[in-house]
C-alpha cells in the first residue's frame, strides 16, 4: 500500500474557521461576521470571534503541526485581514501574520498550501452585491496580487477558491452559509462570477511570474440513483450537473454543460457571461484540489415535505441515507469507495493534471475520557478506507499528489457552530487546549512510512 515517493501528507484549516482576533489588527468585518451576529443562523449562536485563537497560539500551533510530522500544510488567508473594506490599502498587520506563518512552516520543513478564499467575503464587497456583482471578480483578482506579491516566493501551492459550489448555493441559493441570501438566480450569478474570479486571479499571477503551481479546489460527489426508476435517473443527472459539471465543464472545457444551460437560462444570459469569460475561466491550472466528503444517493423530490438528507431546490431532487451505510456526526454516509470514483471519472472525463484532495475528513462525537485521551477510533478507520481509496485510484492512473485532512483541529464548523468536531486535535474549547487525539498519533505513523498498515 505504500504511495508515491514525494506524496504530500498534510491537514488543511480555514481562517474564519481557526483563527479569531477578529477585532485585531485592522482586520474588517465580512460576511460570517455579520451572519453569525443574527440570531438563529448559527447553531447556539456561536461566532468565529475567538474561534481557536490562532491568531495568538501560532507558534504553539505551527509547533504541534511538527510534533504531528506533517509535510504539507493548508491554510486560508482572510480576505478582510488584507484588505479590510475588500479593496484599495493593504493592512500591513494582516498580511505580517501569514508571513509569520509561512515563515514558520518553513522553519518546520512544511510545505505551505495557500488558499485565496474559504468563504469571508469582505462585508463591504457583499454591501455592494458581493458574488452576485461582476466587480467581485475584478476585486478578487486585486487581492489575489496582493497577497501572491507578498508570499509568492516562499509559498508553492496556491488554490484561488474552496467550493465554489457552497459559495454559491449554500450562500445565495439556501442562505443557510454566509451572506444568507435566497435565490437561484443569485446563486447562478455567483457561481459565475466566482469562477471568473478564479479566471482573473489565475491571469493575475501568472503575469507576476514564478513556478506557483496554481489551481482551484472543488467539492465534488457522485449522483447514484436512489432506484433505478427513470425519474431517479432524471433527479441523479440534475444533481450531477449542478454539484459536478456546473464547475468542471467551464473550467476543463470552456463551457457551461448544454442540459444545464437548458435548466438555468441565466447562464446563457450575455449580460452575465460576456464575451471572452469562459476562456478566461479556462485558463490552463496546474493541479485541481478535490474536496470529498460523501456520495449523493438521490431520489426524485416530490415536495412531500418530509425530511431528507439535502434537498436541491429547483431539481425536484433530494439525497438519501443509502441502505445500512454509516453515518458521521454530520449525519453523511461513509462510502469511502465514492472518492475512487469521483477521482478516475476527473482523470478520464477532465484532465489528467495532477491532483491534490485537500480536503477530506469526518466529524465524530468525540470526547476525553478520564485519562484526558480521545480514542476516535472511528475517524482512524475513516481515514485508512479513505487513504485505501485514494491508493486504488493512483493504481488506476490517477496523478495525485497528496492528501489533506480535514480538519487539523476541532473548530468552528459554519452554520453548525462549535457543535461538530472534525479534528486531528481536540480542543477544549474553554481553555482553548490542544489534544492530539488518537487518530493524530496514527496519521503520524501513517506519515512517517508513507503506508498503510495492513488490515
Amino acid at each position: 500500500m505504500a504511495f508515491p515517493e514525494g506524496f504530500l501528507w498534510g491537514a488543511a484549516t480555514a481562517a474564519y474557521q481557526i483563527e479569531g482576533a477578529a477585532h485585531e489588527d485592522g482586520r474588517g468585518r465580512s460576511i460570517w461576521d455579520t451572519f453569525s451576529y443574527k440570531p438563529g443562523n448559527v447553531l447556539h449562536g456561536d461566532t468565529g470571534d475567538v474561534a481557536c485563537d490562532h491568531y495568538h497560539r501560532l507558534e504553539e500551533d505551527l509547533d504541534l503541526m511538527g510534533e504531528l510530522g506533517l509535510q504539507a500544510y493548508r491554510f486560508s488567508v482572510s480576505w478582510p485581514r488584507i484588505q479590510p473594506e475588500g479593496s484599495g490599502p493593504v493592512n500591513g498587520p494582516g498580511l505580517d501574520f501569514y508571513r509569520r506563518l509561512v515563515a514558520g512552516l518553513r522553519d518546520r520543513s512544511i510545505t505551505p498550501a495557500l488558499t485565496l478564499y474559504h468563504w469571508d467575503l469582505p462585508q463591504r464587497l457583499e454591501d455592494g452585491g458581493g458574488w452576485t456583482s461582476r466587480d467581485t471578480a475584478d476585486r478578487f483578482a486585486e487581492y489575489a496580487a496582493i497577497v501572491y506579491e507578498a508570499l509568492a516566493d516562499e509559498v508553492p501551492v496556491w488554490i484561488t477558491l474552496n467550493e465554489p459550489w457552497v459559495s454559491a448555493w449554500l450562500g445565495y441559493g439556501l442562505g443557510v452559509h454566509a451572506p444568507g441570501r435566497h435565490g437561484t438566480g443569485e446563486a447562478l450569478s455567483a457561481t459565475h462570477h466566482l469562477l471568473l474570479g478564479h479566471g482573473l486571479a489565475t491571469a493575475a499571477m501568472r503575469e507576476m511570474g514564478g513556478d506557483n503551481q496554481l489551481g482551484i479546489t472543488l467539492n465534488l460527489s457522485p449522483a447514484h440513483v436512489g432506484k433505478d426508476t427513470a425519474a431517479d435517473r432524471e433527479a441523479a443527472r440534475k444533481v450531477d450537473g449542478n454539484a459536478n459539471r456546473l464547475y468542471l465543464d467551464p473550467l476543463f472545457n470552456g463551457s457551461y454543460p448544454e442540459d444545464m444551460l437548458d435548466l438555468y437560462p441565466r447562464l446563457a444570459d450575455p449580460g452575465l457571461v460576456r464575451d471572452g469569460d469562459l476562456e478566461t475561466i479556462s485558463r490552463p491550472v496546474d493541479f485541481l484540489g478535490v474536496n470529498y466528503y460523501r456520495r449523493h444517493t438521490v431520489r426524485e423530490d416530490r415536495g412531500t415535505g418530509r425530511a431528507s438528507g439535502m434537498s436541491f431546490p429547483g431539481l425536484g431532487a433530494k439525497t438519501v441515507q443509502p441502505h445500512g451505510a454509516e453515518t458521521t456526526a454530520m449525519g453523511w454516509p461513509i462510502e469511502p469507495g465514492g472518492l475512487t470514483e469521483i477521482l478516475v471519472r476527473i482523470n478520464e472525463e477532465y484532465t489528467r493534471k495532477p491532483i491534490y484532495i485537500t480536503e477530506s475528513g469526518a466529524a465524530f462525537h468525540d470526547y476525553a475520557d478520564p485519562a484526558g485521551e480521545i480514542r476516535d477510533e472511528e475517524r482512524v478507520a475513516y481515514l485508512d478506507a479513505h487513504f485505501r481509496a485514494a491508493e486504488a485510484a493512483i493504481r488506476r492512473g490517477v496523478d495525485l499528489r497528496g492528501y489533506f485532512v480535514w480538519s487539523l483541529m476541532d473548530n468552528f464548523e459554519w452554520a453548525e457552530g462549535f457543535s461538530k468536531r472534525f479534528g486531528l486535535v481536540y480542543v477544549e474549547y474553554a481553555s482553548k487546549k490542544r489534544i492530539p487525539k488518537h487518530s493524530a498519533h496514527w496519521y503520524r505513523k501513517v506519515i512517517w512510512a508513507n503506508d498503510l498498515p495492513e488490515s
